[in-house]
């Protein structure tokens, strides 16, 4: 994804998602791992099927991508909300990313890797993407926490946990919002 400017979602996604990221936040600070989800949901019934998301290996994230899709069909969903722990590099470094996969195999093998909290909107006008940083809670070893939770948007995104809703034939490409 390239760089977008900061947008927080529209309320109507942002009531259901604010208390799914303070969960997260809240299981970081209790010392704990976030388990990779998936919240399928249709704002009309006001249903949110959550999926698990298995990032063990490239056929577990197939199956998850599957399962997250077929929740949604079965839901006529209109978003997909992810949450995962993932990794990212110093900027410094990003232009070395292939090199860096090269020698250690994955950004997470590194010693360049920065943790982070990955939260993803999908929806039928586009994606709202967020990474903010895990960092310590004061001077606990197991106790983390995130930092703001900064939105940005973005119509055209690639990937594995992307393009889950059900197409529809009235579906229009992505427009933002407000």
């Amino acid at each position: 994804m390239i760089e977008a400017p900061i947008s927080t979602p529209p309320q109507a996604y942002m009531d259901i998602i604010s208390s799914l990221i303070d969960k997260a936040r809240g299981f970081l600070e209790a010392g704990e791992k976030l388990q990779a989800f998936a919240f399928v949901g249709n704002l009309t019934t006001k249903e949110v099927i959550p999926v698990m998301i298995h990032p063990e290996s490239v056929v577990d994230k197939d199956q998850s991508a599957r399962m997250i899709k077929s929740a949604a069909l079965a839901l006529d969903a209109d978003f997909v909300f992810a949450i995962m722990e993932a990794w990212t590099l110093r900027p410094n470094k990003i232009p070395q990313m292939n090199a860096i996969l090269d020698k250690y195999g994955s950004i997470g093998a590194s010693p360049y890797a920065i943790d982070t909290c990955s939260f993803t909107l999908e929806t039928r006008r586009g994606v709202w993407a967020a990474q903010p940083l895990i960092k310590p809670k004061g001077i606990s070893k197991k106790k983390r926490t995130i930092g703001v939770v900064e939105f940005r948007y973005f119509k055209e995104v690639e990937g594995r946990f992307m393009h889950l809703l059900p197409k529809k034939e009235n579906d229009e490409p992505p427009t933002i919002l407000h």
